[in-house]
């Protein structure tokens, strides 16, 4: 097994892997041990207890990013 970085043991010392935490208290421990050299992302993982065979129980969204995808729309029309 590889050994971890010093950044990696200092803020593992902050986290408890045991404990289940609220989110706001989540997102602040999130935000003090980024310490990473580039723009970090976060992924987050919800069980909805929907079963989406049942097409009453899809769940189907769309979300506007703040900064967009970067890609200019292009639109095309033909008679």
């Amino acid at each position: 097994m590889a050994k971890q970085g010093k950044r990696y043991a200092e803020v593992a010392k902050l986290v408890d892997r045991s404990k289940q935490y609220e989110t706001a208290e989540a997102i602040s421990l999130m935000k003090q041990t980024a310490k990473a050299k580039f723009d970090e992302t976060v992924e987050l993982h919800i069980k909805l207890g929907v079963d989406g065979r049942h097409a009453d129980q899809q769940v189907r969204g769309a979300i506007v990013l703040p900064h967009g995808t970067g890609k200019s729309k292009k639109s095309s029309r033909s008679c």
